[in-house]
């Protein structure tokens, strides 16, 4: 169907936006279902600072807050309730495009603790837990993309429990992950376990790596390096296509051909952290370069609205699949090495996430305290 809306468009060239944010307040004034009716907009995200920013400054939590009080024990149990309560009604509002999807879209995600991103044990333990507790098949529970979280990944896939793979820099810790979704499938085929509704996405950072790299490139085109120049703003795009170029690979080998003969569905890859960061970059800069069919965007919502507004929806992915190589070599003569950028970007976005997480519980214990 014809259409001069930029983010159905996406929709319709295979590509599914999903938005990076929930609260109270798009839920109970109709905005998140308005999006999903109009905009096409086929799934939710959530981590622990999207939660905290809603939970301490959307004044609809008061009441809830005060009517859990005599039911809890611990401000966690606030939190998740909270939380699980939230993404709960986001699941049924898109239910519908998951069974009309058969299970493609139409998926919200809740996060474990961020305090176990480098415990594999806990993680599959407290995966289990909010999966039970969230009572939705059309959720992911998110894990960090780890060393320690590779194992969880594995064996809560084994469970049939479907995975949201976050904080992923690197395309070779992709690779790991996306490694570890097909063996837990594989042992569920192992075990005749059905996986054709097992689901999982590998969301892959962007704005932060061009925020790490654009500095360093800065000041070595200051020092005279003239190359430095013109890879500005490139890092991270020529990271996301290096990822396709593996899913690719991935996806061709007679290994996960066997698994989809048995009816499993592919990791896609989604683009995450695609709000723009530096101003002079288009505000929809990761949403317009890459564009491909069976990826997700998710976006926070004034992004979306940008893209709406000003966006050209064509299949521009592909256009950086032969040219990321020679951006990453060119990063390497100037002494950047993008495995040790996505090294540091880890363990910063784990702290980022841990940092909120713990201030929340403390603003929640306060109330409780009183």
């Amino acid at each position: 169907m014809a259409t001069s809306n930029p983010l159905v468009q996406l929709h319709q060239l295979g590509q599914s936006i999903w938005l990076d944010d929930i609260g109270k307040k798009m839920l109970n004034d109709g905005s998140l279902a308005k999006l999903i009716k109009d905009d096409c907009v086929a799934g939710v995200t959530s981590n622990p600072a999207i939660l905290a920013h809603s939970i301490t400054g959307d004044p609809l939590y008061a009441q809830a807050i005060k009517d859990l009080l005599p039911k809890v024990k611990s401000s966690m149990e606030i939190y998740e309730a909270l939380a699980i309560d939230d993404l709960q009604r986001a699941a049924d509002l898109f239910r519908p495009l998951y069974d009309k999807e058969e299970g493609k879209d139409g998926f919200v995600s809740l996060e474990v603790s961020p305090h176990l991103a480098f415990d594999s044990e806990g993680s599959v333990k407290d995966a289990r837990r909010l999966w039970g507790n969230l009572n939705r098949g059309n959720a992911f529970i998110k894990i960090p993309g780890t060393e320690a979280g590779i194992g969880a990944i594995r064996q809560v896939i084994a469970d049939g429990i479907n995975v949201n793979v976050t904080l992923l820099f690197s395309p070779e810790r992709y690779r790991a992950v996306a490694l570890a979704y097909i063996e837990g499938l594989e042992q569920r085929v192992a075990a005749r376990k059905p996986v054709d509704r097992v689901a999982s996405v590998a969301s892959f950072f962007l704005s932060r790596i061009d925020s790490n790299v654009d500095p360093k490139l800065d000041e070595l085109a200051a020092s005279g390096q003239a190359a430095a120049k013109g890879l500005r703003g490139q890092a991270a795009i020529a990271n996301a296509a290096r990822a396709y170029t593996i899913y690719q690979e991935l996806i061709a080998s007679p290994r996960w051909q066997a698994l989809a003969k048995a009816g499993a569905r592919p990791q896609r890859l989604l683009w995450a952290s695609t709000s723009t960061k530096d101003k002079a970059y288009s505000p929809i800069k990761y949403v317009e370069e890459l564009i491909g069919p069976n990826t997700v965007n998710t976006a926070p919502l004034d992004t979306i609205n940008a893209y709406r507004q000003t966006g050209k929806p064509q299949l521009s992915l592909q256009r950086h699949l032969g040219q990321w190589q020679g951006i990453q070599d060119g990063l390497n003569k100037l002494g950047i090495d993008l495995e040790e950028v996505a090294r540091q970007l880890e363990e910063e976005a784990v702290r980022k996430f841990v940092e909120p997480f713990d201030k929340l519980q403390g603003w929640l214990e306060e109330r409780r305290g009183k």
